[in-house]
């Protein structure tokens, strides 16, 4: 037992089978200066721990009296080697009636069940806590190499790193890139942070404004092959790996849909956030965090993890943990509770009055639009409706078909239902929470635009996509109603 666990000051404590594990424990506990009584059935163990000034006395914990003996202790931790022996242990214990908290060791998964029914509260099966340990020395030990593999390509490059997001970049991509960035400066490395597409969503927006934070378009910037390396953080969701130039870093929480070739790669599919992954870096490589790099990781894991509602695993929650005492959270306020827009406003309202649903899916019309990120809010806002689990909100803009989905249906991948339903007339993005679709206008109705006939091709559209979706979607739309 590691003495930073914390015990209760007002237990008593009884351990039950004083062999290697026992023994550890109570010194443990009596270093700590615990009130802990010793039972065990070989004399000369006794002996051996009266020496030690512990409190030991020779009981044999098969037998019935095992329970006067405890009777006054509050835990009693039951680890003999002799899985028999704990089991009767157990037994005359609960059978006595107390309600003391029981811990017993196991040796197999099956004396684990059948401890338990006997009524332990703690079962403990050695082989699994030493797997256990295993597995985090492993993911230490995998982390430092890692982290010395990353140095090595950051040492080696000989001009300025450029850190591609994915295109129209969300916050978990903004923040592991930032993040990188502060890395690279660690190395005397100077790096750009660039990006395809825009930054349209009002909170990604007040995101990058309240930090400060630098990023440059694409179509602003110098080719890549001007750059001494380059590397792609979260950017699986684009889909897009038309890179004209070798990969130097690629560093993602979602597996490549393709083989590709890079200096270095992590990809971890067991966390759900490329931010918690460059959390673990920032901690490896020893750097306090910036206020900006701390804010944006921290909102970065928030964001992709619903604030924690959507797959959230340990390495999410600790990394957000170490992050947090380092954020600006008056910023983090200010991100969440951005001002909606009137463009946003009327598309989500024109969405909210054309949706049909089917089933727990939902599909609106949001008309002919400006901003074509609203439609991306309209579809996060009209999933929260009731036993809603998917939604897609299409309009259209210039000669354009722009559709935007959510998913929170852990059947459905939405970015593959898209790719699949649309990619011999449109290009779609996205994976398994959200996606996106651009579509030519005159491609999908076979009539070319213009002022006079706006009004037919948008019924014609919304017949169509309406269908196609529903299809995709498994549905076919035949008892659809407004939701209402």
């Amino acid at each position: 037992m590691s003495s930073e666990v914390s015990i209760s000051s007002m237990s008593t404590y009884a351990i039950l089978g004083c062999g290697s594990v026992g023994h550890a424990v109570a010194d443990e506990l009596a270093a700590g200066g615990k009130d802990v009584l010793i039972l065990d059935k070989d004399e000369s163990r006794v002996e051996a721990l009266r020496d030690q000034d512990l409190n030991a006395q020779r009981q044999d914990i098969r037998e019935p009296e095992v329970a006067s003996a405890v009777e006054d202790r509050d835990v009693i931790l039951i680890l003999s080697s002799d899985v028999e022996a704990n089991k009767a242990a157990v037994s005359t214990i609960r059978e006595r009636g107390g309600d003391q908290f029981v811990v017993v060791r196991a040796s197999d998964p099956v004396s684990e069940d059948e401890l338990t029914e006997l009524g332990a509260d703690v079962v403990i099966n050695p082989s699994t806590v030493i797997a256990d340990s295993a597995l985090r020395t492993l993911e230490s030990g995998e982390l430092e190499y890692k982290a010395r593999q990353l140095a090595d390509v950051l040492v080696a490059t000989d001009g300025e790193l450029a850190i591609l997001t994915h295109d129209n970049p969300d916050p978990d991509s903004i923040a592991s890139a930032v993040a990188l960035r502060q890395i690279a400066e660690e190395y005397g490395v100077d790096a750009d942070i660039l990006y395809n597409g825009d930054i349209g969503h009002q909170e990604n927006r007040a995101f990058v404004n309240l930090l400060g934070i630098d990023l440059l378009s694409r179509d602003e910037t110098k080719p890549l092959s001007q750059y001494g390396a380059v590397a792609l953080v979260d950017h699986m969701k684009s889909g897009d790996f038309d890179v004209e130039v070798p990969i130097d870093i690629f560093i993602d929480h979602y597996e490549p849909d393709r083989e590709f070739d890079a200096t270095f790669t992590d990809v971890r599919p067991n966390v759900s956030s490329t931010s918690t992954i460059l959390t673990k870096y920032i901690q490896e490589f020893d750097l306090s965090p910036s206020e900006e790099v701390a804010t944006a990781l921290l909102y970065g894991i928030r964001a992709e993890t619903l604030d924690f509602k959507r797959d959230t695993t340990p390495a999410d929650l600790t990394a957000a943990a170490y992050l947090y005492p380092f954020a600006n959270h008056d910023t983090l306020e200010q991100v969440e509770s951005p001002s909606m827009s009137p463009e946003t406003l009327d598309v989500l309202a024109e969405a909210i009055q054309n949706r049909e649903v089917q089933g727990s899916h939902l599909v609106s019309n949001a008309g002919f639009i400006r901003d074509r990120e609203a439609l991306a809010q309209a579809a996060q806002h009209l999933l929260n409706l009731e036993g809603i689990t998917t939604t897609a909100v299409f309009g259209i803009a210039e000669d354009t078909i722009y559709l935007a989905a959510r998913s929170k249906d852990i059947r459905m991948n939405i970015g593959n239902i898209l790719q699949d339903a649309f990619k011999d007339i449109g290009e779609a993005a996205g994976h398994s929470t959200q996606a996106s679709v651009e579509i030519p206008l005159g491609i999908f109705t076979g009539i070319e635009t213009s002022e006079d006939n706006r009004d037919t091709l948008l019924a014609l559209t919304e017949e169509a996509v309406r269908r196609k979706l529903f299809q995709a979607m498994g549905v076919d739309g035949s008892e659809s109603g407004n939701g209402s």
